[in-house]
């Protein structure tokens, strides 16, 4: 596990810091559903509603991290309990936001209003991210395998140098991606591009849904 990639020129300090910068990018760099949602989204609406959506999916890895360190074996079996039903949640969730997502796009389109969706402010942006980022199958995984083999035996610092770290390169990357989204957003001025920006975008989130379900 990425605590055991240490060795023993590195400090244990920093041995941490850097098992938490493996983790956090670990499961913050495979593109899925959520980074296809908070691309759209950012495109859509603004950078400030992208940034709080991005630090609504880092707090969720962060304490996904955080109960790494400090579950041990008495939680990983309930995470891979939950990890088993937790697609087919997954699944519904995904397929009912991409219908929103379509829906609210072709009635903003119709109604002519070129300033995005004005309903998803920063707090329901980082709500609805929390959301599915603490569905998403894939975390549920990749942080069952850290729960199951990974820095628990370390100090109470060590661990709380690396769920830090996994939080801020979870949210550095997701932060990136925000920023893509709003440089998107800006080439995408007009309606019509927003529009099939919500569309492309909830075509996508449907079809990963729908093999989540399918699996």
């Amino acid at each position: 596990m990425p605590h055991r990639l240490a060795d023993a020129d590195n400090p244990p300090m920093t041995s941490a810091f850097l098992s938490g910068l493996l983790a956090g990018y670990g499961i913050a760099l495979p593109v899925g559903a959520v980074a296809v949602h908070l691309v759209a989204l950012t495109a859509r609406t603004s950078w400030l509603v992208g940034v709080s959506a991005a630090l609504g999916v880092a707090t969720v890895d962060g304490l996904y991290a955080l109960l790494a360190v400090l579950g041990g074996n008495a939680i990983a079996g309930p995470i891979r309990a939950a990890s088993g039903v937790l697609p087919v949640i997954a699944g519904l969730v995904l397929i009912g936001l991409a219908a929103r997502t379509v829906r609210t796009a072709i009635t903003q389109h119709r109604k002519q209003i070129e300033t995005g969706d004005e309903r998803t402010g920063p707090l329901r942006a980082y709500a609805t991210l929390v959301g599915l980022t603490a569905l998403n199958p894939a975390t549920i995984v990749y942080f069952a395998a850290l729960v199951a083999g990974g820095p628990r035996t370390g100090t109470g610092a060590e661990q709380a140098v690396f769920v830090v770290a996994a939080t801020a390169a979870s949210a550095s990357w997701q932060l990136l991606v925000a920023t893509g989204g709003s440089v998107l957003g800006r080439v995408l001025t007009g309606a019509r591009g927003r529009l099939w920006t919500a569309v492309v975008s909830g075509a996508v989130i449907f079809a990963l849904g729908v093999d989540l379900l399918v699996r």
